[in-house]
């Protein structure tokens, strides 16, 4: 082989092995849980996941795409200059505010779908996160909006994480997991709280990041 082709293999190979040792680009599209409201800097849930991710040796960097108040309505009109950034995947974490606001599941569902079709579109992977709905819109309300995320995401082949919150109650009563986790509004995750949160979602990352890979 002469002198000037190798050379051109070997640049290849290098940048190659560049573009294989770059880590891959994680969206958190989602609203104050996302964005860390009432929270130190680096306390929040997206500090604090890119830490988990560091410890557990998973090369990802995660972009805050948390705007507070947001629905999913809004997810959907912003997503597109979200992935202005070129991610290579993106957390999905939008309904809350819906839920707060009563807002139809079928209005929410069509927006969630929207927003997978676009991020599908652009070829990035999904972990579509969860809420479940209290019993206080009644109980078709209630299976509305909980079935909406399983198959939202089934529909478009994505990840799925049933409960945002769900891992401050996996051990304690909701009184119990209040006192301790909640910030005095009852709505937001502490700090201690966003830790326990990351332990639980942190593995469903790291197979969002294993679809990248």
């Amino acid at each position: 082989m002469a002198r000037g082709a190798t050379y051109g293999v070997c640049l290849v190979a290098l940048k190659a092995g560049a573009a294989a040792a770059e880590p891959v680009r994680v969206l958190a599209l989602g609203d104050s849980l996302t964005a860390g409201y009432g929270l130190a800097q680096g306390e929040g849930f997206v500090p604090a996941l890119q830490a988990w991710l560091e410890r557990e040796g998973v090369d990802a960097v995660v972009e805050n795409a948390g705007v507070s108040g947001d629905t999913t309505a809004g997810g959907l009109a912003r997503v597109d200059w979200s992935l202005a950034s070129e991610p290579d995947a993106a957390i999905v974490a939008l309904g809350g505010n819906d839920l707060l606001r009563g807002i139809d599941p079928a209005s929410s569902r069509a927006n969630l779908d929207g927003i997978l079709t676009k991020l599908d579109a652009a070829g990035v992977e999904a972990l579509l996160v969860g809420l479940e709905a209290p019993g206080n819109f009644g109980p078709d309300y209630k299976a509305a909006f909980d079935a909406m995320y399983p198959e939202v995401a089934e529909a478009h082949g994505a990840l799925h994480e049933a409960s945002f919150l769900g891992p401050l109650v996996a051990e304690l009563t909701p009184a119990e997991a209040r006192a301790r986790y909640m910030q005095p509004d009852g709505i937001h995750p502490n700090a201690e709280g966003v830790q326990v949160i990351v332990e639980a979602l942190g593995p469903r990352v790291a197979e969002l990041v294993a679809r990248v890979e």
